[in-house]
Parts: structure tokens; C-alpha cells; sequence
């Protein structure tokens, strides 16, 4: 019965067009007046406690980490590298911007801010060199993904608050998936653009390549400051996103110069804008896993899946197909703070790994940021192409497609994700 008072709650208060942490915390509040005894000083006990986590410091960092280096040119050299090393395939502008968004997905941690920075300068560059617009917006929609699979990620970070989960491990266990769906979405590209004979640009020389591997190196080096400061042990990932918010800043602002000090405060109050945006969300979110928790809810749940006989391949698939229909509704964040407090206890009792479990609602939240009607890298194409969002949708089918059979690759397969944190000694 509480179960069904607190989702109806929640439903209702979201389809009133309320936001998700509003509908959250209003949630929380009515269910504690009107059907509950707990008593409030639980709740502020735990208001704080929930949100007293050092992990949670990762978020703030690793936005202002993106910020610095979607304003500091870091994207443009990047894309400059890509190009020069794919650019002379079917394609090629294309492919060159998959390979752009993995490389920019692995400094940056975010998908909307990996298809602004890539897709704003080869979205034009495509349109310009014969290519339909509408081929440009579904690789850039698509690709901007693996700015959440592929580690540093917040997405990962908001699954590990939740869950207790180990970020390092879980940002090793992104390597190889974001890798594997990078050469799929590369692969699709290139398909696409082999059946309509779409252009390919001149081979660059081995001496242009090095050139713009050179430019670009500053900001490849962040990916080895983050992963390699996490596996060696010298950072937390904590202090890994605070050094990469640091060392963003000193090669936007001194090295490539791209970023006045001027800029610096107007990127410090957009950082500070959207972190505070989703440590609202956690702090609700943190209050209504405490109900749920508090009424027996997940264990329930779990009590009933298992008597019903509902096995680990039946368990994943009903779990694809909620967070796959909750995609179309709502963003990355919410979901994972609404669902994993639910899902992860059922998860853990059928003996699926936590790490693997992580990586496949990564990737269904990658597919969710391509689905409308609210899929935010939908929305960021559409800005960015000015077409609009239906045209984008079906724009997005092909890659759209392909992100569905790897999501079943990854929900099948643990070994894509568990392999490389293992190997490693970090499981």
C-alpha cells in the first residue's frame, strides 16, 4: 500500500510538469504528514547525512572540469587530431566526429556538453562539405553519448552515491564498453555514409597528424591525469576531479590561451548554476530512498520477484525496458537517483555484480538522451542544427539502433565491464 501511495505521488506531481527534485521532495513531505509516523528529526538526520559524502565533492569538479574545457579550445584541437587521422574514409567528417566526441567524452564527463562542444564545429563543417544535415545531427546526438560511458563520467558518480559503489571500479569498467560502442557508432557511420556516397575528405600526411596530435596532446594528458592518478592510487576520484578541474583551468586560461580571465567568472557561475541544480536533486533523491527504505519498499519488491521465480535474464530485461521507458521522460540523474535505491537491493539478492549493473543503466541512460520527447542531446542538436526535434528523432534511427544491440552486448556479456576493473585488482 505505501508503495503505491508514494509512486502515485510522484507521478502525479510530475505530470503536472513540476521538476523531477521538486516532485521528489514534496513527495517525501506529504507521505511523512499524511501517511507515516516517522518522526521529522529522522529526516533532517538524515537530510544531512545522505549528502555528507566525500564522493559527492566529484560532481562540482568534474563540471568545472568540462566547463574549462568546452570554453578553453581543447574541443577544436581534438577535432583537428580526429580529422586528421580518419577523415580520408567513406565519411570521413563523420567518423571523424565520433572519434572527436570519445576524446572529448574522456576530459569532459558529461553528453550534452560533449555534443555542444564537437557538434557546434562539425555540424558546420559537415553541412559545408555536402553531407545532409540530417546525417551530421545523428552522429553528433549519437556520439555525445559516450560522454557518460566513457570515464570520467557524473552519470557514474550519481550511480556510486547511490549505491555505495566503488567510482574508481566503475570508471575502469567504462573503458572497454565506451571503446567497443565508439568503433559501433563508428562502424554505423561509415555504413551510412558507404550507401549514400557520402564524401571523404583528402588523406592528411603522417607530418599534419603528429602536428595536431602535438596541439592536442595538453588535453589528451587530462585523461592520463584522471585514470592513471585513480588506478596508481595517488588520487582518489574525488581529488582526481578536483586536479582535473585544476589542470583544465591552467591549459585553457595559460597554455592555449583560448579562455581570458575575463571569461573565468561567467564559467564559474555556469558550474556553480548546474552543480547546484543536481545536488538539489541528490538531496531530494537522498530523502526518498530514505522513505522507500524506511517502508520496506525495495525488499518487498525483491521478496516478490523472487518468489515469482523471475530469474537474472528476466530480472535485466524488465529492468531495460523501465529505465528505457523512463528515458523518454526524464534525464540521467533523476532516473539513477529514483531507480537504483530500488533496483540495486533486487540486483545484489540475484547475485548480478554491482559494477557490471552500473554499466547497463549507463548505457540505457545514453539511449534515454537520444529518445524523445526529453532526451537532452535531442534538444542540444536541435539547438545547434536549428532542425527540429522530430526531424532530429529520426534523424538519430540508425544509431538509435545500434545503441539497442549493444545495450543487450553489455546486459549479457558482464565480462565487456567487469574485465578490465578485475584485471586491474579493483574488484
Amino acid at each position: 500500500m505505501s508503495a503505491a501511495i508514494i509512486f502515485f505521488l510522484l507521478a502525479i506531481l510530475m505530470l503536472t510538469g513540476m521538476p523531477v527534485s521538486i516532485s521528489l521532495g514534496l513527495t517525501v513531505l506529504i507521505f511523512l504528514f499524511g501517511f507515516t509516523e516517522v518522526p521529522l528529526e529522522a529526516v533532517a538526520l538524515k537530510l544531512f547525512t545522505g549528502i555528507e559524502k566525500f564522493e559527492i565533492m566529484a560532481i562540482p569538479f568534474f563540471i568545472l572540469a568540462g566547463n574549462f574545457l568546452t570554453h578553453g579550445g581543447v574541443a577544436r584541437r581534438m577535432i583537428n587530431f580526429a580529422t586528421a587521422m580518419v577523415a580520408h574514409l567513406r565519411g570521413g567528417l563523420g567518423l571523424s566526429s565520433v572519434f572527436a566526441c570519445a576524446l572529448f567524452a574522456a576530459v569532459s564527463g558529461s553528453s550534452p556538453a560533449t555534443v555542444v562542444a564537437i557538434g557546434s564545429i562539425m555540424l558546420p563543417a559537415m553541412v559545408r562539405a555536402g553531407y545532409p544535415k540530417r546525417f551530421g545531427v545523428g552522429v553528433i546526438a549519437s556520439s555525445g553519448g559516450l560522454g557518460i560511458l566513457i570515464p570520467p563520467s557524473i552519470v557514474m558518480v550519481m550511480y556510486a552515491v547511490s549505491t555505495n559503489t566503488s567510482i574508481g571500479a566503475l570508471f575502469m569498467a567504462g573503458v572497454v564498453p565506451g571503446l567497443l560502442l565508439a568503433f559501433f557508432l563508428g562502424f554505423t557511420t561509415w555504413y551510412v555514409a558507404k550507401k549514400g556516397n557520402y564524401p571523404r575528405e583528402q588523406p592528411h600526411s603522417w607530418h599534419e597528424r603528429w602536428q595536431t596530435f602535438r596541439k592536442s596532446v595538453w588535453g589528451l594528458l587530462l585523461i592520463i591525469v584522471v585514470m592513471g592518478g585513480i588506478y596508481s592510487g595517488l588520487f582518489t576520484p574525488t581529488e582526481a576531479a578536483a586536479m582535473s578541474a585544476v589542470y583544465a583551468f591552467v591549459i585553457a586560461v595559460f597554455v592555449y590561451k583560448d579562455l581570458k580571465f575575463a571569461d573565468v567568472p561567467r564559467v564559474l557561475l555556469n558550474s556553480a548554476n548546474m552543480s547546484a541544480m543536481l545536488l538539489y536533486i541528490i538531496t531530494n533523491a537522498m530523502l526518498f530512498s530514505f522513505i522507500l527504505t524506511n517502508e520496506q519498499i525495495p525488499q518487498g519488491i525483491a521478496e516478490w520477484l523472487l518468489s515469482s521465480g523471475l530469474g537474472v535474464i528476466g530480472f535485466l530485461i524488465v529492468v531495460n525496458i523501465l529505465l528505457l521507458m523512463m528515458g523518454n521522460f526524464m534525464e540521467p540523474s533523476s532516473i539513477i537517483l529514483i531507480t537504483a535505491p530500488i533496483l540495486f537491493p533486487i540486483a545484489m539478492s540475484l547475485g548480478i555484480d554491482p559494477i557490471h549493473f552500473g554499466i547497463m543503466i549507463v548505457v540505457n541512460m545514453e539511449i534515454g538522451m537520444i529518445t524523445p520527447p526529453v532526451g537532452l542531446n535531442l534538444y542540444v542538436a536541435s539547438g545547434i542544427s536549428k532542425m527540429g526535434l522530430t526531424e532530429c528523432t529520426i534523424a538519430v534511427w540508425p544509431w538509435l539502433l545500434t545503441m539497442l544491440v549493444f545495450l543487450m552486448l553489455i546486459t549479457y556479456v558482464p565480462e565487456i565491464s567487469i574485465w578490465l576493473p578485475r584485471t586491474l585488482g579493483m574488484m
